[in-house]
């Protein structure tokens, strides 16, 4: 049933991540009740009963909805106590949606903005960068969902941001983030600003946005039971060693002497994984005939695999992988839902399967790459992606894949 909200994000201070926030008031018009609404007068295809929300908010650490056979054995109510320790905050600043544009609404297209931070308690929260950045566009239909990378190397023009004393100027895509965390700007300083920078050079405003730790995503694989993915090209990682038959990071190996052990070689072909080697291996760049475009690939590739597991039989119906799922939500996620109550945007877009979600490629799949004035490697979008990015903003992404289908990635694994 169609959700409709007034986004209204609150003043809260922007603190790094784990400080305590407020929930979001309730306020606006309640399912089924009159108010504005986007892609009225569409048609509405018949919705399956595979919730793809559900699978990635489990993914970036919110939630399971609680399905078994296709049957809920959850409730709005239960999903909101499990959500009650998820922190929530402005994660978008000015790239939220307005009112005007849809925004507080499930109805019309939906685009959310997720990003990957390594995070390690050495670093403090003002010295991170994204290095995953994806758009995740479900259209008004509602019938599928895209994902779509942003190259953490390309060029951007990033606005002022007084909020950490960001003055403005050329970066990386991923440089925003850290522009917009520095000064006490924390995690949700550096989303806004990135946010704000990705509507500049796209004009995509957001619906919500999350961020997740690595280190978070381990948790949730080993909650998942692992997850079964596909390696298209042998690779060997520069992260990890195998020391005595089993897998350590680089610096644990220099502890204890094992500096020169050989490297963990991802090799090709499909197997089950777990956490440890399907986050090492969606890491990976270099090795890779596309070098960040095949870890951008990965990385999606990682999501859909676990958007699958998320849903087995075997993880719903045991109450304890579901308490694991539950508890590992909430050391990986800072949310923002754009003002809607999180067990709304769940129940909202609970029609969409992971089967329907489609990964896209922007540059052709290739680095498209230069020196700027002052000798520093960088990216920009050839015409294509741009225009796909503006396919993403106006909804007609659907006509653009089928009048450029290279934009699509290798379907398999």
């Amino acid at each position: 049933m169609p959700v409709s909200r007034t986004r209204s994000h609150p003043q809260e201070p922007i603190t790094g991540p784990g400080s305590a926030t407020p929930r979001r008031s309730r306020t606006g018009a309640k399912a089924g009740r009159s108010g504005a609404t986007r892609g009225a007068g569409k048609a509405r295809r018949p919705r399956r009963k595979d919730p793809l929300w559900a699978r990635l908010v489990v993914i970036f650490g919110a939630v399971l909805m609680l399905f078994s056979g296709g049957t809920i054995v959850g409730s709005e109510m239960l999903i909101s106590h499990v959500t009650s320790g998820i922190e929530q905050q402005n994660l978008l600043g000015g790239a939220a949606k307005t009112e005007a544009e849809g925004g507080g609404s499930l109805e019309g297209p939906i685009d959310l903005l997720l990003l990957g931070v390594d995070a390690r308690k050495r670093w403090a929260a003002s010295d991170v960068r994204s290095d995953t950045i994806i758009i995740l566009h479900i259209p008004a239909t509602h019938d599928q969902a895209y994902l779509l990378s942003l190259p953490r190397d390309t060029e951007v023009q990033v606005p002022p941001f007084p909020k950490s004393g960001y003055r403005g100027g050329t970066a990386k895509a991923a440089e925003a983030f850290l522009h917009g965390a520095q000064n006490g700007g924390g995690w949700a300083g550096g989303a806004q600003l990135l946010a704000e920078t990705i509507k500049k050079l796209t004009g995509i405003s957001f619906d919500g946005a999350a961020i997740v730790n690595f280190g978070g995503f381990k948790k949730i694989i080993d909650a998942l039971g692992g997850v079964h993915m596909c390696v298209d090209h042998e690779v060997k990682s520069i992260h990890m060693k195998m020391v005595d038959g089993k897998p350590m990071w680089n610096a644990d190996a220099k502890k204890i002497g094992a500096y020169n052990a050989p490297p963990v070689v991802h090799k090709k072909g499909c197997r089950d994984m777990a956490s440890w080697e399907a986050l090492d291996y969606s890491r990976q760049r270099k090795g890779l005939p596309n070098g960040d475009y095949g870890r951008q690939q990965n990385q999606q590739k990682l999501i859909k695999a676990m958007a699958k597991k998320a849903m087995d039989k075997g993880v719903l119906t045991n109450p304890f992988k579901v308490n694991d799922l539950i508890k590992a939500a909430g050391e990986a996620l800072m949310i923002d839902t754009g003002g809607i109550p999180l067990e709304e945007f769940i129940f909202g877009l609970r029609g969409i399967a992971a089967n329907d979600l489609v990964i896209l490629r922007t540059n052709g799949g290739t680095f498209n790459g230069f020196k700027n004035a002052a000798g520093k490697d960088m990216e920009r979008l050839d015409e294509t992606s741009l225009a796909m990015f503006r396919a993403v903003r106006d909804d007609k992404l659907a006509e653009f894949i089928i009048n450029n289908p290279s934009v699509l990635a290798p379907s398999k694994g």
